[in-house]
């Protein structure tokens, strides 16, 4: 989030003197992502020979030379001419003296592979990709933090204006019309309050040429639709539409960072269950959310179970109506299985898996499950006099269910060398003699269904039994076994106990 101080400040940390940076900071490394055309261009010799400010806490100031990289990425596309642009970026950058590193993608290739044919798409992800790669090999070099590395990039005021209606086009939120953020972790945009004009007519100033990539007049691209057709147009009406949009994505962004923070603690509040490939949250207090809250709760639990979903606002929606109605499923792209039952709002990847590895816990021992919880057997002393199945009962009020006491002997533990028993899933045909029902047998299946566990989350349910095939004794956290339970002549109790999430 953005304080008062550093928006309408001089950019730096309240108290925070540039003799107090660390020196890993103004020695990590600055990655400047240099095109070839004139916004990088500029971009390069700003870094060069002015002052930039790229969010260290200094404000606007000179990079020292040494922390200047190049990084050049020849997509492959336009044959001799991508050539010439690398071979322009390489010369450029020993002009003045800045290291200059060449990565050569196939990005039609990689596009075809990803199955969208979108190079726009490709490139700009392999851009990132390879300007991430660099920043963290040039870190290890030098001996500083990931974290403390810088990679600059050329977007402008325009290219902020441009994304604003594209995004609009495409159908977005506030995030989405927030544009082209200032910073977003190490990537930072320095020159985001010049005009693509500015930069060009500074560039004609000091007399240095720049390439034109034709592919930016093509129309069949989004950008180039909304930068040849759509903003003429706009600009007829507000010549000074590109400024008005800039303060507008300003105010967005700011708003948009409260919100998120809000969110991730309501995200927080309501996640009941999380592990690899899931998440279940509280349905009915998220409906109760205001719906701006609400929308990204979903959003962010969908983007923690997936991050490279290409998620829209009817799935967020198609999630919050799951939600209002208080049932029902549906999925999403990826292969996401998205439902509310028994009150969770529950999130699921395909790969995602359920089922417990099946194994011995000893006997005293630990068990550790796959979703992070932990199963503890120990052996418990009866207390000189007490009453055991008081004992039981009072024990299995206190831990709500999820630690009981049993009786070692019934459940086949030698009292005085312990022993072993057999964790696993619930299986087809299992019964048992549920604590509280007299001695009547119940299937596992409509237990977990009257304990309202959600069939997808069954399987996950830890069955304690003697033996592989012996008799079930525990289904943690919901029930025990009656022949398994503690009596008046109980002489060793045993104490197992299901911890963690």
């Amino acid at each position: 989030m953005t304080s008062v101080a550093r928006r309408y400040g001089n950019g730096q940390v309240p108290f925070a003197h540039p003799s107090r940076q660390t020196d890993d900071a103004l020695r990590a490394p600055v990655v400047l992502m240099v095109s070839g055309g004139a916004d990088s261009t500029a971009l390069l010799v700003l870094a060069a020979t002015s002052e930039l400010d790229i969010c260290d806490g200094r404000g606007k100031a000179r990079i020292a030379r040494e922390r200047l990289h190049v990084l050049h990425v020849n997509h492959g596309l336009r044959g001799i001419d991508a050539d010439e642009d690398e071979e322009f970026v390489r010369d450029l950058a020993a002009t003045y003296g800045i290291p200059c590193t060449i990565r050569r993608v196939d990005v039609a290739a990689l596009a075809s592979k990803v199955g969208d044919n979108n190079v726009e798409n490709a490139g700009r992800e392999v851009r990132y990709q390879e300007a991430a790669r660099l920043a963290n090999e040039l870190s290890a070099q030098l001996g500083t933090p990931r974290s403390a590395a810088r990679i600059l990039t050329a977007h402008t005021a325009d290219d902020r204006a441009e994304t604003f209606f594209m995004n609009a086009i495409r159908g977005t939120g506030a995030s989405g019309l927030s544009s082209i953020p200032r910073r977003r972790n190490r990537i930072v945009r320095p020159l985001l309050d010049r005009t693509h004009e500015e930069l060009c007519e500074f560039l004609r100033m000091r007399g240095i040429v720049w390439r034109e990539d034709q592919t930016n007049s093509d129309t069949h691209y989004l950008r180039a639709f909304v930068r040849h057709e759509v903003m003429p147009m706009v600009e007829e009406r507000n010549p000074r539409v590109v400024s008005s949009l800039a303060t507008t994505c300003d105010i967005l962004s700011d708003e948009n960072a409260y919100l998120a923070g809000i969110a991730g603690r309501t995200m927080r509040e309501l996640t009941l269950r999380r592990g690899e490939g899931f998440v279940a949250l509280d349905a009915a207090r998220l409906a109760a959310c205001d719906v701006a809250i609400a929308r990204r709760v979903v959003r962010m639990a969908i983007l923690a179970v997936c991050p490279d979903v290409r998620l829209e606002a009817r799935h967020v929606a198609d999630a919050l109506r799951l939600v209002a109605v208080g049932a029902g499923s549906v999925t999403i792209p990826m292969g996401l299985d998205v439902r509310v039952e028994h009150g969770l709002l529950m999130i699921r990847s395909r790969a995602a898996s359920s089922a417990l590895e099946e194994g011995w816990l000893e006997v005293p021992g630990v068990m550790d499950l796959h979703d992070g919880r932990h199963l503890v057997a120990r052996l418990v002393e009866k207390p000189e006099g007490a009453d055991p199945v008081a004992l039981a009962r009072s024990h299995g009020s206190e831990f709500a269910g999820e630690s009981v006491l049993l009786d070692a002997e019934a459940c086949e533990i030698d009292p005085q060398a312990g022993g072993r028993l057999w964790v696993g899933s619930a299986q087809p045909g299992d019964v048992m003699c549920p604590l509280g029902m007299h001695g009547q047998s119940k299937k596992l299946s409509d237990l977990l269904g009257e304990a309202r566990v959600p069939v997808a989350e069954r399987p996950a349910v830890p069955i304690v039994r003697t033996s592989p095939t012996g008799s079930v004794i525990w289904v943690a956290g919901i029930r025990a076994d009656e022949r398994s339970c503690c009596t008046p002549t109980t002489r060793q109790l045993l104490e197992l106990s299901l911890q963690g999430q």
